[in-house]
Protein backbone atom coordinates (compact mmCIF):
# COMPACT_ATOMS: atom_id res chain seq x y z
CA UNK A 1 0.00 0.00 0.00
CA UNK A 2 1.11 3.48 -0.85
CA UNK A 3 1.25 6.28 1.66
CA UNK A 4 -0.37 9.61 1.39
CA UNK A 5 0.58 12.93 2.94
CA UNK A 6 -0.98 16.35 3.11
CA UNK A 7 -0.55 19.07 5.23
CA UNK A 8 -2.56 22.37 4.70
CA UNK A 9 -2.15 25.19 6.90
CA UNK A 10 -2.82 28.97 7.33
CA UNK A 11 -0.85 31.20 9.38
CA UNK A 12 1.54 33.84 9.44
CA UNK A 13 5.28 33.83 8.90
CA UNK A 14 7.31 34.70 12.09
CA UNK A 15 10.32 35.79 9.84
CA UNK A 16 11.62 36.81 6.46
CA UNK A 17 11.67 33.59 4.52
CA UNK A 18 15.50 32.83 4.20
CA UNK A 19 16.09 32.04 0.24
CA UNK A 20 19.48 30.14 -0.96
CA UNK A 21 20.55 28.04 -3.40
CA UNK A 22 21.97 24.58 -3.12
CA UNK A 23 25.24 23.22 -4.28
CA UNK A 24 23.91 21.62 -7.43
CA UNK A 25 22.15 25.47 -8.29
CA UNK A 26 18.07 24.34 -7.29
CA UNK A 27 16.17 27.01 -5.20
CA UNK A 28 15.50 26.73 -1.88
CA UNK A 29 13.41 28.44 0.42
CA UNK A 30 12.87 28.29 3.65
CA UNK A 31 10.13 29.89 6.25
CA UNK A 32 8.58 29.06 9.58
CA UNK A 33 4.16 29.97 10.03
CA UNK A 34 2.61 30.87 13.23
CA UNK A 35 -0.82 29.06 13.44
CA UNK A 36 -3.09 29.88 15.76
CA UNK A 37 -5.58 27.72 17.91
CA UNK A 38 -8.20 28.98 20.06
CA UNK A 39 -9.87 26.28 22.50
CA UNK A 40 -11.96 26.18 25.78
CA UNK A 41 -10.08 24.22 28.58
CA UNK A 42 -12.29 21.73 30.63
CA UNK A 43 -12.82 24.54 33.03
CA UNK A 44 -14.79 26.23 29.82
CA UNK A 45 -11.96 28.98 29.86
CA UNK A 46 -10.99 29.95 26.18
CA UNK A 47 -7.33 29.49 25.59
CA UNK A 48 -5.17 30.17 22.99
CA UNK A 49 -1.87 27.92 21.89
CA UNK A 50 0.12 28.70 19.04
CA UNK A 51 2.12 25.83 17.03
CA UNK A 52 5.26 26.85 14.71
CA UNK A 53 6.20 24.95 11.76
CA UNK A 54 8.58 24.82 9.40
CA UNK A 55 8.36 25.04 5.40
CA UNK A 56 10.61 24.88 2.50
CA UNK A 57 9.69 25.78 -1.23
CA UNK A 58 11.68 24.75 -4.31
CA UNK A 59 12.26 26.32 -7.41
CA UNK A 60 10.40 28.62 -8.67
CA UNK A 61 7.70 29.06 -6.14
CA UNK A 62 10.62 29.27 -3.45
CA UNK A 63 11.90 32.40 -5.17
CA UNK A 64 8.66 34.12 -5.24
CA UNK A 65 8.04 33.43 -1.72
CA UNK A 66 11.47 34.62 -1.28
CA UNK A 67 10.79 37.99 -3.03
CA UNK A 68 7.55 38.61 -2.05
CA UNK A 69 6.70 37.36 1.77
CA UNK A 70 7.71 38.68 4.39
CA UNK A 71 7.30 38.26 8.40
CA UNK A 72 3.85 38.62 9.42
CA UNK A 73 2.22 38.03 6.10
CA UNK A 74 -0.84 35.94 5.89
CA UNK A 75 -0.51 32.56 3.97
CA UNK A 76 -1.90 29.57 3.12
CA UNK A 77 0.47 26.89 2.59
CA UNK A 78 -0.37 22.96 1.38
CA UNK A 79 2.25 20.20 0.49
CA UNK A 80 3.36 17.15 2.13
CA UNK A 81 5.09 16.47 5.20
CA UNK A 82 8.62 15.67 4.86
CA UNK A 83 11.00 14.29 7.51
CA UNK A 84 15.21 14.93 7.95
CA UNK A 85 17.18 13.42 10.00
CA UNK A 86 20.75 14.07 10.55
CA UNK A 87 23.77 13.67 13.55
CA UNK A 88 24.60 16.66 15.14
CA UNK A 89 28.25 17.43 14.44
CA UNK A 90 28.88 19.25 17.42
CA UNK A 91 27.10 16.79 19.86
CA UNK A 92 26.86 13.66 18.09
CA UNK A 93 23.33 13.20 18.74
CA UNK A 94 20.47 12.27 16.13
CA UNK A 95 18.00 14.79 15.48
CA UNK A 96 15.04 15.11 13.37
CA UNK A 97 12.51 17.81 11.86
CA UNK A 98 9.29 17.46 10.14
CA UNK A 99 8.58 20.04 7.62
CA UNK A 100 5.97 21.01 5.09
CA UNK A 101 7.37 20.54 1.63
CA UNK A 102 5.25 23.43 -0.01
CA UNK A 103 3.49 22.62 -3.13
CA UNK A 104 0.96 25.54 -3.27
CA UNK A 105 0.83 29.16 -1.26
CA UNK A 106 -0.98 31.67 -1.08
CA UNK A 107 -0.97 35.24 0.63
CA UNK A 108 -4.52 35.57 2.75
CA UNK A 109 -6.10 38.02 4.29
CA UNK A 110 -6.08 42.01 3.75
CA UNK A 111 -2.56 43.18 2.11
CA UNK A 112 -0.22 44.72 4.65
CA UNK A 113 2.26 47.41 3.82
CA UNK A 114 5.13 45.58 2.86
CA UNK A 115 3.49 43.90 0.83
CA UNK A 116 1.95 46.66 -1.63
CA UNK A 117 -1.78 45.20 -1.84
CA UNK A 118 -0.13 42.03 -4.01
CA UNK A 119 -1.33 38.77 -3.96
CA UNK A 120 0.85 35.77 -5.23
CA UNK A 121 0.19 32.29 -6.03
CA UNK A 122 2.19 28.86 -6.85
CA UNK A 123 1.01 28.71 -10.57
CA UNK A 124 4.44 31.25 -11.60
CA UNK A 125 2.17 34.24 -11.98
CA UNK A 126 3.23 37.84 -11.32
CA UNK A 127 1.72 39.09 -8.38
CA UNK A 128 -1.02 41.15 -8.85
CA UNK A 129 -2.15 44.51 -7.59
CA UNK A 130 -5.47 44.14 -6.81
CA UNK A 131 -7.85 46.68 -7.57
CA UNK A 132 -10.67 48.74 -4.87
CA UNK A 133 -13.76 47.30 -6.23
CA UNK A 134 -15.61 49.41 -8.30
CA UNK A 135 -19.46 50.96 -8.41
CA UNK A 136 -21.23 53.76 -6.82
CA UNK A 137 -23.52 54.58 -4.49
CA UNK A 138 -27.04 54.11 -5.84
CA UNK A 139 -29.55 52.04 -4.56
CA UNK A 140 -29.85 48.51 -5.97
CA UNK A 141 -33.22 47.07 -7.24
CA UNK A 142 -34.47 43.92 -5.50
CA UNK A 143 -36.64 43.06 -8.18
CA UNK A 144 -34.01 42.59 -10.50
CA UNK A 145 -32.12 39.98 -9.16
CA UNK A 146 -33.40 36.88 -10.19
CA UNK A 147 -33.60 34.57 -7.31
Amino acid sequence: MRGFSKAIITGNLTRDPELRTTPNGASVCSFSVAVNRVFRDSSGNQQESVSFIDCSAWGKLGEMIGQYAKKGSGVLVSGRLDQRSWEDKNSGQKRSRVEIVVEDFNFTGPANSSEGGRGASSRGEEPVVQDEPQGGDEEIDLSEIPF
